[in-house]
């Protein structure tokens, strides 16, 4: 105070050494021929300090006159200077030395944070995020220390809930729609049930190629879904067609797998041979739409030859009680005329 400086003013001079001050209101500098307004930033130079010695003749000045005088600034000692003549270096007012410190001190929530960065190569983020965790939970640290695991790893999990809340959103409301087509609650259970070999292949399809369960694995998943359910619809639906047509519930199912099995095997062949060239990823940048292609041709390639067996079989398994019992209500018709 007695020299005319504030700590506001040392800090600002420090700053515009070392860095620099950009003034954005009201010290605007308006060009005079096209009337653009330019941000004005005061900057040293870059080789103005090169060591402690620059650092401590940073120099200050106050914005009134003080009796600080520099060496040949004045005759007699108290001899006031104007304050564009009056420099002051930064080692009048402040105490410097060498001290150990982080170079960098970051805050969450007003909390100091010390971050430690993994960045794998080539493993599997999931099972490095385990691998960490475990870790984590061995680590008793003092009191006031907490040690939380953020990044890519949270956004990971994140994904991978909302995809599974859409999944399971999305079978209820195909079953939803299904039941109000078909008037019924178990043919749309019998559609349904060419999903879980789908998945089933899926998941051995990325076994075998290394694949990892990802984003886009996860979006193969739910187009896969619809494929199959599909390829399901087509039998299920000509079943009914047949029965409504008095045949009876043997003939309809036998006729229902030989007519649909063509359209079925023509779209799981041609979407799988669509997706090789995707799944194997030889150009630079489709590694990344690989798990997508590979999750849809390994859930089409188990469903596709499953569908054809387990959907009739079950529907038969469901509908025969009403079979038997619309053949014996016919039988006692005849016996009654």
């Amino acid at each position: 105070a007695f020299l005319g400086l504030t700590e506001k003013d040392v800090v600002d001079g420090v700053i515009t050494a070392l860095t620099s001050n950009g003034m954005i209101a009201p010290s605007y500098w308006v060009d005079p021929k096209t009337g653009n307004n330019y941000m004005l930033t005061v900057q040293y130079y870059n080789s103005q300090i090169q060591g402690l010695k620059d650092f401590k003749d940073i120099p200050l000045r106050p914005d009134r006159p003080t009796a600080y005088v520099p060496p040949g600034g004045a005759e007699r000692p108290g001899q006031t200077v104007p304050p564009h003549d009056n420099v002051i270096p930064l080692e009048a007012v402040a105490s410097i030395k060498y001290i150990n410190t982080p170079t960098v001190v970051d805050h969450y929530q007003l909390r100091r944070v010390f971050d430690v960065y993994i960045m794998p190569k080539t493993e599997d983020l999931g099972r490095v995020g385990k691998q960490i965790q475990k870790i984590v939970n061995n680590i008793h640290p003092p009191k006031g220390t907490l040690v939380n695991i953020s990044g890519s790893i949270n956004d990971m999990k994140d994904s991978f809930r909302s995809f599974a809340v859409g999944l399971v959103l999305s079978v209820i409301l195909v079953y939803l729609v299904l039941m109000a087509q078909f008037a019924s609650f178990s043919d749309p259970f019998i559609i349904l049930l060419a999903v879980p070999p789908g998945m089933s292949g899926v998941l051995l399809f990325l076994l075998v190629t290394g694949t990892s369960l990802n984003i886009m694995s996860l979006m193969g998943c739910l187009m896969m879904t619809g494929i199959v359910v599909s390829d399901s619809i087509l039998i299920v639906d000509f079943i009914g067609i047949q029965r409504r047509a008095g045949k009876p519930l043997k003939l309809a199912i036998g006729e229902a797998c030989r007519v649909r099995l063509r359209p079925i095997m023509m779209t799981t062949l041609a979407t799988a041979l669509g997706l090789i060239p995707m799944a194997l990823g030889l150009e630079a940048g489709s590694e990344q739409y690989a798990p997508l292609a590979r999750a849809i041709l390994g859930g089409l390639t188990v469903s596709g030859m499953v569908t054809v067996f387990l959907v009739p079989t079950v529907y038969y398994l469901i509908h025969r009680n009403a079979e038997h019992g619309s053949e014996e209500d016919v039988q006692d018709l005849e016996v009654q005329a």
